[in-house]
């Protein structure tokens, strides 16, 4: 997922900002302990959010999809920023 992050952000720089946020957002805990010392998100992760998606762990979303996805999860960000907490 993380590449076809990538190739979107290529075909649509507009899109930048959202890959960069959900980059981080999915980052796995103490990345920087471990190599290769990137803020990926962990495997498991991005298997578990394919195959609840698209019935398949190793799927390959659509341009489309992928970018519908990373605007909603940065308004989503968003959104919980702002919310008031208890």
């Amino acid at each position: 997922m993380v590449r076809r992050m990538i190739v979107v952000a290529l075909r649509r720089p507009w899109i930048i900002p959202h890959v960069l946020g959900a980059a981080w957002a999915m980052r796995a805990r103490r990345w920087y302990a471990r190599p290769p010392f990137l803020p990926l998100p962990p495997r498991a992760y991005v298997d578990w959010r394919m195959e609840t998606a698209y019935g398949d762990a190793h799927a390959n979303p659509p341009e489309d999809d992928l970018t519908r996805y990373l605007v909603w999860s940065t308004r989503l960000r968003r959104l919980m920023r702002r919310a008031p907490h208890d």
